[in-house]
Parts: C-alpha cells; sequence; structure tokens
C-alpha cells in the first residue's frame, strides 16, 4: 500500500515512563479509544515486598490517576461499557473504580467463588450490560450477564477437564450467553443447560487461534474461525497478547490479528498473511474496524484501508476522487491541467460521485493536513455541480473538528470516524463528561448547535455536582460559584446538585444551593432525607402543594415525639389545618388529642357526637353524646348543648319505644318518630312526644295530617280537623287529600278554606261552579282566568261565557 495512507498508523508516541515490560503488568484498555489501566502482576513479581500500583492511563500516554493497590490477588481488569475499571479478585471480589482510581463500590460472586477462588476471569458486553466470566478453582465456568443486578450462573462441567484450559472466550448472540473452549483437540461450547463439542481432531494451535479470533469488540458480531494457517511452533498465541477480528462496517474482508512474543501476523480469508516484526512487547486491543497496539514506547493503529481512500490514494488512480484531488492542487498553481482534470471528470458524468469520494475519504484521515487536501477538493468540485446537497459536507466539516479536539495529546481519545459515528456524539460527550473535560464539551455542544438541554444544560450540571466535591473551598464559595456560572439556565435542577453536595458530607452547602431551586417541590424530598424536617415544612407550605404538605407532615409525626410534633404544628396553620382534616377521616384520637392541647370544647363536642354515631350501642352513643353535652357547655355553646340534650332524651325514649312495641325507632328523627307513631295507630304517642319536645304547631298539624292522608284514617283526620282552629288553616287538607287522590274528602274541607284561598281550594276538587262563584264574588281578574283556564270548551261553555261577562264588566270599571 503506497500514498498518503498507511494499514499502520501511528496515533501517539506513549510517553508513561514504564518500567515494567507489558508481559510483566496485568493490563486493561478500553474500547472506542478509551483509557488503559495497568497494575504489576504480583504473580510474577520478583519484589512482592514492593506494593504496586493500579494506574489509569488515557490513550496517549497521560496519567489519569494512581492508587496503591492494596487489596486482595488480583486477577483480571476490566473496562464496563460506562468506562468504570472492574478489578476482578482471586477471592471473587470485584472492585469498581472510576477514571480517576476512586473506589465507587464493590460485590462478590458468592460463597462458593470464595471457597474455590477464581483462576481466570472475563468482562464482556451484551445488550443486558456489563457481564463478566469466570473459571474457578474446581474447574467450573460461572458467569453474569449484568453486574448491575447480579445473577451469577454455574454453566455445566465440561468433560474431562483437569486444568485450564489454554484458551477460551464467551459468545453473547441472539440474548444467550455461552463460552467457547478449546481443550485437546476438541472445541466446546457451554451454554445454560450443555456442554457440546462442536468440532474434534484439529490441532491444539489452531484451536488456540480460533478461539482467540472470536475475542473482538463487543459490539461487533461474533463467531469463531478457523486457522490452518497457524505457524508451527506458535507457543499458546491466545495465552500471549491476544487476538481481534478486524474488519470495517461494508467490508468484505476480514482479518484476524495475532500477536505472540514479539510478532504479529493478519491473516484473511486466503492462505496468505502479513507478519510483523515487533520491536516491543505489545497488547492488542479490539476496536469496531481496527485493533489498537500499545507497547511501551508508541500506540498505533492498525486497520483496513477504506475503499474510498484506496481509489484516491493509489499510484496512477484514475478513479474521479483522484483526479478531482489533482484538480484542485493544479488549481492552486495556476496550471491548465485543473481545467483537463476537471473536464475529465465532467465528461464521464463522476462529479458528484468525486465530490462524495472526497468527502468520504477526508472522515478517514487522521492527518489535519489531509483531512484539509480532501475537503478542498470536494468544495472545489461543489462549485462545478449545480444541485449538491451542502448537508453532507458541512456534516463532514464538523465531525472532523471534533474528532481533531479529541483526539489531541492532551485529550488521548483516537477515535476514528467509524467509532464516532458508531458511539454518537451524546455518549462521546458522556465520555467527555467523565473525564472532567467540561470547557471542551460545551465548546463542541456550542460548535454543533445541540439543545441546550441534551448539551450545555446538562454538561453544567454535571460540572456542579463535581464542583461541590471540592473541599478547599468554603460552602459560601462554592455555592456562588456555581449560581453565577448556572444562573437560571434552563434544565438545571439545583436540588440534582445539592443531593450530590449532600452525599458528598456537605450539609451546608446542600442547603445554600436549595435557596437556587425555584420549585418549592424539588427542594423538599432532600431537605426531609437531610433531616431538616422543619426547613421542608417551611417549602411545603409554600410551594401550595397540599399533598407535599401531607408528606412532610406525615414525616415529621414520625420523626418528632408527639408533645413536640404538635408544638410544630401550632407554629404553621396551614400544616395544622391539614392535619386536622387527615385526622378527621384517619387518625379521630389524635385529633382529639390536638383540641385538648388547643382548649377547643366545641370541636371537641363535635367529635364526641361523631364518634357516638359510629357506636353500635344505644349505651356507648348516649354516654359519647353526653361528653359532648359537657363539652358545649364548656364552650357556652347554649344552642349545641340543648340540641345534644333533646337528642339524649329522643334516643332513650325511641329505646323505650322500640323495646316495647317491638318496631325499629332508633335513629330515626324526631319528626319521622312522630310520623311512624302516627302511622301505626298511636296517636296519644305521638301527642306526648309533641308535647315533650315542644314541636311547632304548624310542622306538627302538617306531620299529622300527612301521616293520616298516608294512612288512609279519613275518619280521624276529620276529627283531627274538628279539634281546635287548624294553625295551618284548611287548604293544606284540601291538598293532602287531592294528592292522595280523594276528592270526596277533600271537598269537605273547601268550604271551610278562607275566602282568599277558596278559588285554589274548589279549581283542587274539581268544583268549577263554586271556584266560579267565588271568583266573581272577590271580582278577582286572576282567579276569573284561573277558572277559565280549566273550563272545557265543550261541557263549561256557559259557565266560561258568564266568567267572560263578569272579566270585562270587571275591566271596563
Amino acid at each position: 500500500q503506497t500514498g498518503y495512507t498507511e494499514p499502520w498508523l501511528e496515533l501517539y508516541s506513549m510517553e508513561w515512563g514504564l518500567r515494567e515490560d507489558l508481559r510483566d503488568c496485568v493490563v486493561a484498555a478500553a474500547p472506542y479509544g478509551g483509557p488503559i489501566a495497568l497494575l504489576r502482576n504480583s504473580r510474577r513479581d520478583k519484589t512482592p515486598s514492593a506494593r504496586p500500583l493500579l494506574e489509569i492511563y488515557s490513550a496517549s500516554g497521560l496519567l489519569l490517576a494512581s492508587v496503591p493497590w492494596k487489596s486482595g490477588q488480583l486477577v483480571h481488569l476490566g473496562w464496563t461499557a460506562g468506562e468504570d475499571l472492574l478489578c476482578i479478585q482471586e477471592d471473587g471480589t470485584v472492585l469498581v473504580y472510576n477514571l480517576f482510581c476512586e473506589f465507587k463500590r464493590h460485590f462478590s460472586m458468592g460463597n462458593e467463588v470464595l471457597q474455590n477462588h477464581v483462576l481466570e476471569a472475563q468482562v464482556f458486553h451484551t445488550e443486558f450490560g456489563t457481564g463478566v466470566a469466570i473459571l474457578t478453582g474446581a474447574l467450573r465456568f460461572s458467569l453474569a450477564t449484568n453486574i448491575d443486578d447480579l445473577k451469577l450462573r454455574r454453566l455445566p462441567e465440561v468433560p474431562g477437564l483437569q486444568k485450564p484450559p489454554p484458551c477460551w472466550t464467551v459468545l453473547a448472540q441472539d440474548r444467550v450467553t455461552m463460552v467457547l473452549l478449546a481443550m485437546g483437540q476438541e472445541l466446546f461450547l457451554l451454554d445454560n443447560t450443555s456442554c457440546s463439542v462442536l468440532v474434534r481432531h484439529f490441532g491444539n494451535l489452531g484451536w488456540a487461534c480460533a478461539v482467540s479470533a472470536v475475542t473482538t469488540c463487543p459490539w461487533q458480531p461474533r463467531g469463531p474461525l478457523g486457522c490452518p494457517w497457524c505457524p508451527q511452533g506458535c507457543p499458546g498465541c491466545a495465552q500471549a497478547w491476544g487476538s481481534c477480528r478486524c474488519t470495517r462496517p461494508r467490508s468484505r474482508q476480514r482479518a484476524v490479528v495475532l500477536a505472540w512474543e514479539r510478532q504479529l501476523m493478519v491473516v484473511g480469508n486466503s492462505s496468505e498473511s502479513i507478519r510483523f516484526v515487533l520491536d516491543e512487547d505489545s497488547y492488542l486491543v479490539p476496536e469496531l474496524d481496527g485493533v489498537r497496539i500499545l507497547s511501551r514506547s508508541s500506540h498505533e493503529f492498525l486497520h483496513e484501508i477504506p475503499e474510498a481512500s484506496q481509489e484516491i490514494f493509489r499510484i496512477a488512480s484514475m478513479a474521479p476522487g483522484a483526479l478531482l484531488l489533482e484538480a484542485q492542487k493544479e488549481y492552486e498553481k495556476e496550471s491548465q491541467k485543473a481545467d483537463e482534470y476537471l473536464r475529465e471528470i465532467r465528461e464521464q458524468q463522476l462529479l458528484p460521485e468525486a465530490v462524495g469520494q472526497c468527502i468520504e475519504a477526508a472522515g478517514y484521515e487522521h492527518e489535519p493536513d489531509t483531512q484539509k487536501s480532501l475537503l478542498r477538493a470536494a468544495s472545489f468540485g461543489k462549485c462545478f455541480l449545480d444541485k449538491f446537497p451542502p448537508e453532507g459536507f458541512v456534516r463532514m466539516c464538523q465531525d472532523l473538528r471534533v474528532l481533531n479536539a479529541i483526539r489531541d495529546y492532551q485529550i488521548g481519545i483516537p477515535l476514528t470516524f467509524t467509532q464516532y459515528k458508531q458511539l454518537t456524539i451524546e455518549v462521546l460527550l458522556d465520555r467527555l463528561v467523565l473525564r472532567r473535560l467540561y470547557p471542551l464539551a460545551i465548546r463542541i455542544c456550542e460548535f454543533l448547535r445541540l439543545p441546550e438541554m441534551q448539551g450545555v444544560s446538562r454538561i453544567l450540571a454535571h460540572w456542579a455536582c463535581y464542583k461541590v466535591q471540592q473541599k478547599d473551598k468554603s460552602d459560601e464559595e462554592v455555592a456562588q460559584a456555581i449560581n453565577q456560572k448556572l444562573g437560571d439556565t434552563a434544565g438545571i435542577s439545583y436540588s440534582d446538585i445539592a443531593t450530590r453536595a449532600y452525599d458528598c458530607g456537605r450539609a451546608e452547602l446542600a442547603i445554600k444551593l436549595l435557596e437556587y431551586e425555584p420549585r418549592s417541590g424539588e427542594q423538599v424530598p432532600l431537605l426531609l432525607k437531610m433531616k431538616r424536617s422543619k426547613l421542608a415544612l417551611g417549602k411545603a407550605i409554600e410551594s401550595g402543594d397540599t399533598d407535599l404538605v401531607y408528606t412532610v407532615v406525615l414525616h415529621l409525626k414520625n420523626e418528632l415525639n408527639r408533645g413536640s410534633f404538635f408544638m410544630t404544628l401550632q407554629n404553621q396553620p396551614v400544616a395544622l389545618s391539614l392535619y386536622r382534616q387527615f385526622c378527621r377521616h384517619q387518625e379521630r384520637e389524635t385529633l382529639k388529642d390536638l383540641y385538648n392541647q388547643d382548649d377547643n370544647h366545641q370541636e371537641l363536642g363535635n367529635l364526641h357526637v361523631l364518634g357516638g354515631y359510629c357506636q353500635r350501642r344505644i349505651e356507648g352513643r348516649v354516654a359519647a353524646l353526653q361528653n359532648a353535652l359537657d363539652e358545649f357547655y364548656k364552650a357556652k355553646n347554649d344552642f349545641a348543648a340543648k340540641a345534644t340534650e333533646e337528642q339524649i332524651k329522643l334516643l332513650r325514649l325511641q329505646r323505650h319505644l322500640q323495646e316495647e312495641l317491638d318496631k325499629p325507632y332508633l335513629d330515626l328523627s324526631l319528626h319521622d318518630t312522630v310520623a311512624t307513631l302516627i302511622l301505626d295507630g298511636h296517636h296519644k304517642r305521638a301527642e306526648q312526644l309533641y308535647r315533650d319536645f315542644r314541636i311547632p304547631d304548624k310542622r306538627y298539624w302538617w306531620l299529622k295530617i300527612n301521616a293520616l292522608a298516608t294512612r288512609g284514617d279519613w275518619e280521624e283526620m276529620e276529627k283531627f280537623s274538628k279539634s281546635k282552629k287548624s294553625p295551618i288553616g284548611y287548604l293544606p287538607f284540601v291538598e293532602v287529600a287531592v294528592k292522595h287522590h280523594n276528592r270526596y274528602e277533600a271537598k269537605k274541607y273547601a268550604p271551610r278554606v278562607p275566602p282568599e284561598q277558596r278559588v285554589k281550594a274548589f279549581v283542587l276538587v274539581g268544583d268549577l261552579e263554586q271556584a266560579a262563584e267565588a271568583a266573581i264574588e272577590r271580582k278577582n281578574e286572576a282567579e276569573m282566568s284561573l277558572v277559565l283556564s280549566r273550563c272545557s270548551p265543550g261541557t263549561d261553555g256557559a259557565l266560561a261565557e258568564r266568567l267572560n261577562r263578569a272579566r270585562a264588566q270587571l275591566l271596563k270599571k
């Protein structure tokens, strides 16, 4: 391969100053240009008394952080998809660190693993998350597909396995996770339920290479490849520095890269291979589109040359992109050849393809000068096209600016264009935030004009959460700095930042930050968590959210003793009122205590009344009402006291009636009790209640005539009407009788109705002649009209004519 583009690309010259060879370290490098973790392999360390360092470097060799390793025997290092470092120990404990060697958490893989120890381990990635697979001292494989929901699953036993296999790897495909391993001349596949032999009678070294070839980037499809080309005398290539299946998306070429001792081999589908001699011990890092090669002095990238770059840069290429690049160079020299190259492309109608090739090739280049040259050629070609969409060109310019910024030695994230597109800008920004590169992340957001909620606001929130962890400044300084930087930026939650401050042990800083939170409802949960319940109550009341107030009040109730709780509510009338409403429905005894504390006898009396009617037994009800009577007297509420006294009297009387008459009278009102007695014919008892409870005359008469009419006791009704002068008159007698469809009885009372009601009475009983006489006699035009409206044209014609003459004479006057 010749030209500007080479398959072997030097990313960085490593200046990490390693004293040991990589073979003497436990190494783990994260994909997608991720960080590198190193720990001296204490099994090979000749000076075990020296305490090793766990070190994390950027891909460019800059030290991010280090910490003395004080834990147990380390077996394996691996990175999660979120760039946390997993340190798997021999006892089955897994320690989790962030990029800056800050301990986050740990978890254990169980007693069985603790007893048998971990011999080997691998970290892998699936759609469920980051997983861990281990081989224990009992020579059994176990795995968990998600460390955040650890469920260790032991796989079936491998027949005849008496020592650790020379190589093994984890396969994850179609939601199933399996282990592929080589042993002797056989290749085994372990799934949840069985151990099956895939192929027999194949060379040990060939199987070692085949299994190694599977270990590739977690996001690539996987599958074992046969390796008939494995060189003789290769001493366990899988146990040396690993291998990688290397392929670029849409490429038809696949290759396996193997490294052992200081040799590296690239083999494709054919029998041919490429062999390199390495100057130093190296470590291979599988990537989506190639393999990173780490050594003490360099960090390189071996990859397939993209088709667009091959077309443009190969010698004597006549591809449209190559011609366009030459045309642009000649144009800069002011040479006539530029026109000749351009004419040749246009005659073949390949100018759009040429522009597209230059844009695509620019994305695969790492050198900014080469990128610029290709983009200038694309821009030059666009000028001769009428309709060429500019979006692709603009997007590529933006992407390359982002890529060049993060590839800088000080940043050290050597993403290729292919990896960048797979990773997405959102994930890249997350990784910059993890590295605390906030200014760069913000500049990228502003450059790409990302929405604030997804870009600048989110990054500023992360910055603020990191800021609160800096304990060299006072709470006041940190709070002011955060507020000055964030202000009222959309999408910023000061409560989230305050929560981080509290989690870092800075409670006072958290309270200061909460003062900037405009939403009271967001302040309350953290204040409760901080045991600042009284302050939380004030914030909840300010919010106007009754549910929030209830939440705080009930929290206070559980947190404080009874006396302190009541005193706190006394100072907050809104909370006290809401709590009373709650108690009225849920805790009446507590409400009684509240009213006792306030000497609120009126409400205590009301409570006793309500409580009394929850009692089933009459004795309990009467006792409760007696208590209510006492409270009403204390409250100087004579009306309520008198009403309660009479209710007690009525209850006792109802119980007596119920026992004597064997009919339910309890829980009836006074009105219904009297009506029921009349309906049952107990007139003397009804009269007694009328006198004892001083029922008003009018009310009693109405009540009795309705009851008698309902009972159909017309004789008693007539007798009652003559007992004394009716306080309600006699029209009600007419109305009640008509209501019960007895006009005959109604007619008895119509003549006794006073003159001003007589017309209405006669109309009700259907005596229109008498009604007309009364209306004419009273010379009342409205009454005449009422009678006329009831006259039938056929049968009452004479009566109607008489009424009309009388009305006409009345109107003349």
